[in-house]
């Protein structure tokens, strides 16, 4: 297919694809969906290997958020019956960042639910952060804390942090369908925080609340000039008691196809199947190992995932090998680039294909929890989708959804 050879070979050259090409392969057909898989992983290989660089999430504090995203169990009104606690102290954090470790994940994320910590709670975070650095050797790790100030970015930084997670989730276009009480530009300030601060950038979508193929190609066209790092895929869970309890559109072909389109809008940047890749991916999720090099191992904030041993059974079934703590995920000239704005400066992240911070309006958000699988984020449902890239929306999977009961803020142990 021209469209697949012109998508390898731009990928390859870390050139950006046209909208119109990225279109295209949304619009592909099942018939053709191997031969996408196979061009998207000629491109992760380039970058990435056959190396899964594994994340595990510790949520410091959950629920009781005063924001109204609509796909998130956590927002204001949810009725969803998850785990509801204020901040873990640094040494619980620390034993839950271990467990996770212990299974084989390279960097821990932080995540903690709220419009944005007050700089007593960076200060909180920070210490959270030495402890399990002093605990585990060499470990990454990301802070997911909702919206900054001035001057926070900074702070974490010193204290440690690698990274910073806060997710666009979807188009500007159809950001004030999902939430009211924050704003796409507010986001989009707080990714460029951490660049600013020499952080490394993860800002990621969320797919499956009823936005359209050109929402999607307009947030991970964002994603590109904004030249996050990583970009995690979260698949929306349909949690009872949310408003998108009832939003079901995705097949696992369709994840497959939007992963794929990603991959070629941002070839050389960790790609990370996120929340909801049990639930919407299912028996295909080796295929998407061989487009993403990245995944969450175990449990997400608010929702269960499979065993982490099951994760690690399918990363090697699939002919794949677990990232060693010794190697470096970004490839060489994304890593200098990064190094170089770590030592001060904006860095020169350009030449991988986005300027430093450069992208599209601020806008804000309630915390960026949807790589957990539920978190702040457009609630989206209101824009028409192509019924033949669709599941019907009736055909609800509760039984694919389960409430967290185990691991942080728990006395269960973790699914790592």
């Amino acid at each position: 297919m021209d469209l697949l050879n012109t998508l390898v070979e731009k990928g390859l050259r870390r050139e950006l694809p046209t909208r119109e090409e990225a279109l295209a392969v949304l619009a592909t057909s099942d018939d053709d969906l191997l031969d996408v898989v196979t061009a998207a992983g000629k491109v992760r290989r380039q970058w990435f290997g056959r190396r899964v660089k594994l994340n595990y999430l510790v949520n410091l504090k959950s629920g009781l958020c005063p924001e109204d995203c609509s796909y998130c169990s956590q927002r204001l009104g949810s009725t969803a019956g998850i785990l509801k606690y204020t901040w873990l102290k640094p040494d619980e954090a620390s034993a839950a960042a271990a467990a996770g470790v212990a299974g084989g994940a390279k960097r821990v994320c932080l995540v903690a639910s709220g419009r944005g910590p007050t700089d007593r709670d960076v200060e909180r975070v920070g210490r959270t952060i030495e402890a399990i650095k002093e605990q585990n050797e060499g470990v990454e790790v990301c802070a997911c804390l909702g919206l900054l100030s001035d001057g926070q970015a900074e702070r974490l930084k010193e204290a440690g942090a690698d990274a910073y997670n806060h997710n666009l989730n979807t188009s500007e276009g159809t950001y004030g369908d999902i939430t009211t009480t924050h704003t796409y530009a507010d986001r989009v300030d707080t990714v460029q925080k951490a660049h600013g601060a020499g952080l490394s950038a993860c800002s990621g979508l969320i797919a499956g609340m009823g936005e359209s193929d050109e929402d999607l190609v307009d947030v991970v066209f964002a994603l590109r000039e904004l030249d996050s790092d990583s970009v995690p895929v979260n698949f929306l869970i349909p949690f009872e008691g949310t408003p998108l309890a009832k939003e079901w559109h995705l097949t696992p072909q369709r994840c497959l196809r939007i992963l794929a389109m990603v991959r070629f809008v941002c070839p050389d940047v960790e790609v990370r199947i996120a929340g909801g890749r049990e639930v919407h991916l299912r028996s295909m999720q080796p295929l998407a190992l061989h487009i993403a090099n990245s995944i969450f191992l175990g449990d997400y904030l608010t929702s269960e995932g499979q065993a982490g041993q099951a994760d690690l059974d399918m990363i090697a079934d699939a002919g794949f090998e677990v990232e060693g703590a010794g190697t470096t995920t970004l490839p060489a000239h994304r890593a200098d680039a990064l190094a170089a704005a770590a030592a001060g400066g904006c860095g020169s992240h350009a030449e991988a294909g986005g300027a430093c911070g450069s992208a599209a309006p601020a806008g804000g958000g309630c915390g960026s929890h949807a790589e957990a699988g539920g978190g702040c984020g457009p609630c989206g449902g209101h824009a028409e989708v192509p019924a033949a890239a669709t599941a019907p929306a009736s055909e609800a999977r509760t039984d694919l959804v389960a409430v967290r009961r185990r691991g942080a803020g728990t006395d269960l142990a973790p699914n790592a």
